[in-house]
């Protein structure tokens, strides 16, 4: 009687906690038989998962007696659908150890999770399992084996295999098909599609999608417009396929022609906005949406981070943890908020995220690392930069190039060298921010002769130095006293001197009571910040420095004229 009334509850639709009452009864009882149609359940229950349902899954799997395949099977599927790819593979062979014939669909989930984890040495293994169990012959198995061969990049095999089948379905020919569309082969992926008995929509959005990411965006646009039945992911892709090409505006054109539009459309517009710069697009678009969630926060927060318009991310920031449940910051959002701080030098608004980061018990993981190596580094807490940059697992370039640059402004030149030879001997290749922070370091040590071999070296990387490369590399030179060699390099600049270069010269002459020099770079400085009246201070000082009083009378009224006063000296960072 009782047996009966628990499979009547298991088969209604579960919760978590009512499973694990209704699990504790069967135990209680002894009514073991009854834990398979449990798991089913629990499998066939909509909404259920969440990060403790694998682990409970297992536990149960692991206490069947006897243990029972297709229960097994169902629950490496299960996990498979729901992203937990490692888990599944190794809930496959833990099946395998427990000497049980894993079944078709046993099969078939664990080639799909090897496919997207790229795992090569795991998905070979399951093939020759497929030919030992003979399911060679199973659509599915076979079609999971080619989209692994395509997702390893491995179109020979991948080709081998869906010749010799005998019976194909649209995702055997959806699977081929993608794989040479993602290799940018299209001329044989236009042969695949066309010989499709029965296209689907799926198989008309690889191909668009192929040729947008191709570059050829006419003849993905006259595929689109002949989709018998277009989906959001058919208009998403041609949007996608515009904006990537830089065609903003025309990605726009289709944006607003869609019929209805869903997440990845807005989030797409607006990384497309973000990467051309125009920020307002970009905020329209966010405004457009009436139910925001996290990934759309996130994409507009980035949005402000990424186009040097820090203080607006933190406000957004701040509105977004006043909403609800579903728009709880998360790893994405703290990388944004963090690289906003560091724009700020807001060292006080950063600790609190990195306290906020602990509360909710998010890990650090290597893009957070770096974030908050960045911010500190910045900030000129380099002893605490230093610590995150070291339990970073994978320094990358970001990385390196964050933690030489804090080094370099802070006065900590010779670590900051000494990290640029670790990160040459990691094989990782410097950019342009690395330079500027080894330039830098260089400048602070005086190490003119050095300085002068790291400036040429850019080349050597493929790089050509910026007009804040040669900026240092003049204030480094006029600094020490070489002034004609600085000039030389100014006038050796294969672009137009800014401000910063001319007034690192007109600072050094300032050093030096180089009158004829301090004359030349004034003037240019004059010529393209008209009203910054700190390099009337210099020159003035230069004039006083030879006694030329008329000459600092002149300028000072030159000054006064013009109403320009010495701006007072200030600090980027935020005060705590």
């Amino acid at each position: 009687m009782l047996a009966s009334r628990l499979a009547a509850f298991v088969t209604n639709c579960l919760t978590v906690n009512n499973a694990k009452r209704i699990h504790a009864q069967i135990i209680t009882n002894g009514l073991d038989h009854l834990e398979s149609l449990l798991i089913r359940q629990i499998l066939l229950s909509p909404h259920i998962y969440s990060p403790s349902v694998p682990q409970y899954l297992e536990q149960i799997l692991l206490h069947l007696d006897p243990p029972d395949s297709f229960s097994w099977a169902c629950t490496i599927r299960f996990l498979t659908q729901n992203g937990e790819f490692e888990r599944a593979l190794a809930l496959y062979f833990q099946m395998q150890r427990s000497d049980l014939l894993p079944t078709t669909f046993a099969v078939s989930a664990a080639l799909k999770s090897c496919a997207r984890t790229v795992y090569k040495l795991g998905g070979i293994s399951i093939h020759a399992q497929v030919l030992k169990y003979g399911y060679e012959y199973c659509v599915y198995a076979k079609t999971a084996l080619i989209d692994l061969y395509c997702k390893l990049g491995d179109m020979t095999n991948a080709r081998k295999l869906f010749d010799e089948m005998g019976e194909r379905n649209v995702v055997s020919w959806n699977s081929i098909l993608s794989g040479y569309s993602k290799a940018g082969d299209m001329q044989t992926a236009q042969k695949i599609f066309d010989d499709i008995p029965n296209q689907d929509v799926i198989s008309w959005n690889t191909m668009v999608s192929g040729y947008t990411k191709t570059g050829n965006m006419d003849m993905a646009c006259s595929l689109f417009q002949k989709i018998p039945e277009k989906n959001s992911a058919s208009w998403n892709t041609i949007i996608s396929g515009y904006v990537d090409c830089g065609l903003v505006e025309m990605g726009r054109s289709f944006f607003d022609s869609m019929p209805q539009r869903n997440n990845v459309s807005y989030i797409t517009m607006i990384s497309g906005y973000s990467k051309c710069g125009n920020v307002d697009s970009a905020r329209e678009i966010f405004d457009q949406i009436n139910e925001k969630d996290r990934i759309l926060f996130n994409a507009m927060i980035a949005c402000y981070a990424q186009n040097s318009r820090p203080k607006e991310a933190l406000r957004l920031f701040t509105k977004m943890l006043k909403m609800n449940i579903h728009t709880h910051p998360d790893e994405m959002t703290l990388a944004s908020v963090i690289s906003a701080c560091s724009q700020l030098g807001d060292m006080r608004f950063g600790s609190w995220v990195e306290s906020f980061m602990n509360r909710l018990g998010v890990k650090i993981d290597d893009h957070l690392g770096t974030a908050l190596t960045d911010l500190y580094a910045k900030c000129g807490s380099i002893d605490r930069a230093y610590q995150l940059f070291i339990r970073l697992k994978k320094k990358d370039l970001v990385a390196y190039s964050a933690m030489i640059l804090g080094c370099g402004i802070n006065g900590r030149p010779f670590d900051a060298i000494s990290l640029f030879e670790d990160m040459i001997k990691s094989n990782v290749s410097p950019n342009l921010v690395t330079f500027t922070g080894l330039l830098t370091a260089y400048n602070h040590a005086g190490l003119v002769e050095k300085g002068y071999k790291c400036f040429h070296s850019m080349k050597d990387h493929g790089l050509e130095p910026s007009r804040d490369h040669y900026g240092i590399m003049v204030d480094l030179l006029g600094r020490n006293g070489r002034l004609d060699e600085a000039h030389d390099l100014i006038k050796s600049m294969p672009m137009k001197a800014h401000a910063g270069v001319w007034g690192a010269l007109l600072l050094a002459c300032e050093i030096h009571n180089n009158v004829e020099l301090g004359e030349i770079a004034a003037q240019n400085c004059f010529e393209l910040e008209v009203d910054t009246s700190g390099y009337c201070s210099l020159l003035s000082n230069i004039y006083a420095s030879v006694e030329r009083w008329d000459d600092v009378k002149r300028l000072r009224k030159i000054m006064k004229e013009k109403g320009l006063m010495k701006v007072p000296g200030c600090s980027w960072m935020e005060s705590s």
